[in-house]
């Protein structure tokens, strides 16, 4: 075998082995039914917080204790606890991606990212009164 065919083969092969690291790091999102089928596995789940049930969280007896119920998109529910201090802003998100495992009935959360699409649309009567101005100049 000729040295570039050796040289070219140890190239693919790097190649597929850095492609197939990277495949490990995709993020996938899981409903509550598909992650309780994942039972102790490490999943990101996505849904809301049920804002008619009540989060039960305590600074004052126990800072890094949140307990809460979320919904995700196919209607299904979970408690999910938290042991770490509560997120501030939590409840005026709109989506919430929790990072953790389904332990029986409920979801070990281990970080919580929140989502607030809301904070980002433009303001309509901010974005007329700045094209107002802009063109009065």
């Amino acid at each position: 075998m000729k040295k570039t065919h050796i040289i070219l083969l140890v190239l693919i092969a790097a190649a597929i082995t850095i492609l197939i690291s990277y495949t490990g790091d995709l993020t996938t999102y899981e409903t509550i039914s598909s992650a309780k089928q994942k039972q102790g596995k490490f999943v990101n789940l996505i849904a809301k917080i049920d804002k008619t049930q009540p989060l039960l969280y305590d600074p004052i007896k126990d800072p890094n204790y949140l307990s809460f119920l979320v919904i995700d998109t196919l209607g299904e529910s979970v408690r999910v606890i938290y042991h770490n201090s509560k997120p501030q802003d939590m409840e005026k998100s709109e989506r919430i991606v929790l990072k953790g495992r389904m332990q029986d009935d409920h979801f070990e959360c281990k970080d919580i990212l929140l989502k607030c699409p809301s904070k980002y649309k433009d303001d309509v009567k901010q974005a007329s009164k700045n094209l107002g101005t802009a063109s009065g100049q």
